[in-house]
């Protein structure tokens, strides 16, 4: 090899090098951007590997000469990646068995916070508000994600979705306005949360209906995602009376062996469920305004849904 080639060579492992450190920097942005996009940890996962293989491509036809903001760009592909993605998750929605619910996240997972990046301190986006999220176009859940959860400006979203601004704000105003009919914003204090959480635990492990009665809203409803493979109702539960009934039979047989640990899963408490050392489903739980009530519980117990969960947790 000659001395060119040699140099070459040494410079092509060393672009290697910096694209992959570029990536690895972003990474935690660019999963918390897509899971929200998609709510599923599988699918955020194939995006992710497909947009590094766009970066090294790109890092390649350049020569690995520095792209000028490399931050923009990955978000860029990324987006896109998750929109693209949308249309092979939607065919395969047709046929999943029962209520479909994106994959709970633990708080402690890779897409916690880092103070020193403002983009992701963005308020984490609950399991309810990912329910809601599920009812827009794929383009109107992009800008709200990037709009109202990072706070990117409707230029930047533009060029993002290669849309003009305007197209832009259309797109943020009616996606605004679905949301906040559906899903008008709040946040109860976590130490509320906390007693609530641990007043639904006690009163489920107990049996205790009467408990369970007084810790729910009237209205709550209990979502329930199986997806064929783990035991849940076909359908919602609605009302106070149905789902404490239910939840009092965890502590019957055959779930008396059921353990509940207390965890937060997008922001909101969350109540791990084991069989054993197996984990069973998760529950995240949505308070009333006042912070008091249940009024929506999120059960989860594909197995499918709960293996990136296990393997944090083992």
């Amino acid at each position: 090899m000659t001395d060119e080639h040699e140099h070459q060579h040494a410079d092509d492992l060393a672009g290697t090098d910096t694209a992959t450190q570029t990536f690895v920097e972003h990474r935690r942005l660019l999963f918390s951007v897509v899971y929200n996009l998609l709510g599923s940890v599988a699918d955020t996962e194939e995006v992710l590997q497909e947009t590094w293989l766009a970066w090294s491509r790109q890092q390649v036809r350049l020569h690995n000469h520095e792209i000028d903001n490399p931050r923009a760009y990955l978000v860029r592909v990324a987006v896109n990646q998750a929109l693209a993605q949308q249309t092979v998750i939607n065919r395969r929605r047709e046929s999943y068995v029962g209520p479909w619910l994106p994959e709970p996240l633990l708080s402690d997972t890779e897409t916690d916070a880092d103070a020193s990046d403002p983009a992701l301190r963005a308020e984490s986006v609950s399991m309810a508000l990912l329910v809601v999220l599920e009812t827009l176009t794929p383009l109107e859940r992009a800008v709200f994600v990037l709009r109202e959860a990072f706070a990117y400006t409707h230029a930047e979203i533009a060029a993002i979705l290669d849309r003009k601004p305007d197209a832009i704000r259309q797109l943020a105003h009616r996606a605004n306005k679905h949301v906040q009919a559906r899903r008008p914003r709040y946040r109860a204090r976590p130490e509320t949360q906390e007693k609530v959480t641990e007043r639904f635990i006690a009163a489920a492990l107990g049996g205790d209906l009467f408990d369970l009665m007084d810790v729910l809203a009237p209205e709550v409803t209990l979502w329930a995602d199986g997806g064929g493979k783990g035991r849940a109702a076909g359908r919602p539960v609605q009302g106070r009376d149905k789902v404490a009934r239910l939840i009092a039979g965890f502590a019957e047989r055959p779930y008396a062996g059921l353990s509940m640990h207390c965890r937060e899963a997008n922001g909101d408490p969350s109540i791990l469920l084991y069989d054993g050392e197996t984990l069973w489903a998760v529950l995240v739980l949505d308070l009333t305004p006042d912070g008091n009530h249940i009024r929506d519980i999120y059960s989860i117990t594909n197995p499918d849904k709960l293996g990136h969960i296990a393997s944090t947790t083992s």
